[in-house]
């Protein structure tokens, strides 16, 4: 939900965030500078398209230990004064494993990565950007 918005709808056509420009797009170019967070999840769905349906998988880690997707968060207020925080999940381009399955996947961050990610250490901008890539395998 950016700050900027004047209604709550804004917030549900930006529940994910491309990863490819997101340092230019008004709706995430703030926080992505200002207001990093990690998304802690034990998987995710990606929906396969079948002739017809969509199917429906599960992926995890191999070891089923938690990972941490790259998020922006947002603090909103509406006009009637109610604060409303939010995040946004960054989605990339498919590691070989998620391209079988949909044309994108979310930024899992590996823990080496966290202090930049969350500005515990200095990171400029082309170093949180290298960030966003689907570095990780789940499997």
């Amino acid at each position: 939900m950016p700050f900027w918005a004047r209604d709550i709808k804004v917030g549900f056509a930006n529940i994910k965030a491309k990863a490819e420009g997101i340092e230019n797009k008004p709706a995430f170019r703030e926080a992505f500078r200002q207001r990093r967070c990690l998304v802690p999840v034990d998987g995710f769905y990606e929906w396969q398209k079948t002739a017809s349906r969509k199917q429906p998988y599960t992926i995890a880690l191999a070891d089923r230990k938690l990972m941490a997707l790259a998020g922006l968060w947002e603090s909103w207020r509406s006009p009637a004064g109610e604060r409303v925080r939010s995040f946004a999940i960054i989605t990339t381009e498919p590691n070989e494993l998620c391209a079988r399955l949909h044309n994108r996947m979310p930024v899992i961050l590996a823990p080496e990565a966290w202090p930049a990610w969350l500005g515990e250490e200095p990171a400029d901008e082309p170093r949180l950007k290298s960030l966003l890539a689907p570095t990780l395998q789940p499997d």
